[in-house]
């Protein structure tokens, strides 16, 4: 959100600064990220903005006449007995068109840490207080710059890995998520107004609220919270990554596959079976969709007792997988295993009867077997799972063949097996709860209503749906759940 945006309307139900126990008083801190750099910006937010730079920044200008809003003026800051810090640039800005909704200011200074710490130093001896996590973005749902849904936005924008991640985070702080729920909400609390009527008067010779009027309003309620929730999944998937699972038998080539595809020696690879104990992870962009890469322990029978508690994770890394990718030993299965109608291979046939999650099976050590295959070879009659036919590509994780289009079958069996998501719009973890619960309890309320039962049963469940839509926005939000959306932010954000 732009420092300089126009005022936000409070939001109908906002919390108010004085329904939270936490200080009015004026806060600072670094703003760019701690370490040396050409820049770092210090933040200041409170009552005091503009006094705390008159008494610390002697601007340049002989013509200076005091700090107007929106202007940057170059100056000498200096702390309170008067030794120079740093030239800087730095401006004001009053309330309430700033991020906080509070008088603020910001000084740019030149980016050694020794500088920023001497200004902090002074700002603080000068009455300001050290800003906690999150306290800028926090004072701005306060007083009503923002709800909830845009201030967790902010810092979900911050960390996105990748570009469809923060397009996501975007269309979020842009306030359509917290939009698309006010106007449910808005139109629950209609029929909330009716069913008090109906309540109140109900020998009424009028029906205020028929049950079929009822019923369609709760189903357009859960329709649009369904479409809300229809592209979660995938938006995890884009923000926190998906987790690609290596398996197979040993001596497949996983750890050499796992080292082509991060193109560093991340993984022991020998000719030693069994070299892999323990399941390695390691994570990385793959055609801008994060990826949790997880190399496993060879699944065979094992008597050596590490080796089998490596195995035996190696299977719970397996059944957590949002793709499994099969290696198989081609040097070792020859051509016969690409003729074999059943899978030669115990372990890779295991995997592909169990498999609960997309599976593509890579034919490895092609360029050591690749004269004796068919041409142009195509999947194996065994590469099947319950499912149906598992996708396949001929490899060599030692020359880079076929590398790329297995880390493009990777990235596209990942997205196919996730709701499409029209409108790039999709909540997070904590808001999907909240929605969720919202749709559960219109679930319950829907099958009330065909059941019959009395107006002011049927309240509870409505009036706790609406109480699942507040906690989307931040409406009658409990400090801790605040304390934790805010403490997962940054110091000067």
């Amino acid at each position: 959100m732009n420092e300089s945006s126009p005022a936000m309307p409070r939001q109908s139900g906002q919390k108010t600064a004085d329904q939270y126990s936490q200080t009015t008083g004026t806060i600072v801190a670094q703003a760019t990220a701690r370490g040396s750099g050409a820049i770092a910006i210090v933040r200041i937010s409170g009552p005091m903005a503009r006094q705390l730079l008159g008494r610390h920044v002697t601007p340049c200008s002989s013509s200076f006449a005091g700090f107007e809003p929106w202007k940057v003026y170059h100056g000498i800051f200096h702390d309170q007995q008067g030794t120079r810090i740093d030239d800087v640039l730095c401006f004001f800005m009053p309330a309430p068109r700033t991020y906080t909704g509070e008088d603020s200011a910001e000084i740019h200074c030149h980016g050694g840490q020794v500088i920023v710490s001497l200004i902090l130093e002074a700002l603080l001896a000068a009455g300001a207080e050290p800003a906690r996590r999150g306290e800028f973005t926090r004072r701005a749902f306060v007083n009503g710059r923002m709800d909830l849904s845009q201030a967790e936005a902010v810092a979900e924008m911050i960390a996105a890995p990748g570009r469809v991640a923060l397009q996501q985070s975007l269309r979020r702080l842009d306030g359509e998520l917290g939009r698309r729920v006010r106007r449910v909400r808005a139109e629950l609390d209609k029929v909330r107004m009716s069913m008090s009527l109906a309540v109140d008067f109900p020998e009424d010779e009028v029906e205020i609220l028929s049950r079929e009027d009822f019923l369609a309003a709760v189903t357009a309620a859960r329709t649009a919270l369904a479409d809300l929730l229809r592209g979660f999944e995938r938006a995890r998937v884009h923000a926190g990554g998906a987790r690609v699972v290596l398996a197979g038998a040993v001596n497949a080539g996983k750890s050499s596959l796992m080292n082509a595809i991060l193109g560093k020696n991340r993984a022991l690879v020998t000719s030693v079976p069994g070299t892999t104990r323990d399941f390695l992870e390691e994570g990385l962009l793959l055609r801008d969709v994060p990826v949790r890469l997880v190399d496993t322990a060879g699944v065979r029978e094992s008597a050596d007792v590490v080796e089998a508690l490596g195995i035996e994770r190696s299977r719970e890394q397996i059944e957590e997988a949002e793709l499994v990718v099969l290696v198989v030993d081609g040097e070792a299965l020859g051509a016969a295993g690409a003729a074999a109608s059943s899978c030669p291979d115990e372990t890779a046939a295991e995997l592909l009867r169990t498999a609960k999650t997309p599976v593509l099976v890579v034919w490895n050590k092609a360029d050591v077997c690749m004269p004796s295959l068919p041409p142009g070879m195509d999947r194996p009659a065994w590469c099947t799972t319950a499912a149906g036919p598992a996708d396949f590509l001929c490899i060599s994780a030692r020359t880079g063949f076929n590398l790329d289009a297995a880390c493009d079958a990777m990235v596209q069996l990942v997205l196919k097996s996730l709701p499409e998501d029209e409108d790039g719009l999709a909540p997070n973890d904590r808001q999907a709860h909240a929605l969720t619960s919202a749709c559960r309890e219109l679930a319950v309320l829907a099958r009330d209503i065909e059941a019959g039962q009395l107006y002011d049963l049927l309240s509870v469940h409505l009036d706790m749906c609406c109480s699942f839509l507040d906690d989307v926005i931040g409406v009658g939000t409990a400090q801790d759940v605040l304390n934790h959306v805010f403490e997962s932010f940054c110091i000067g954000k």
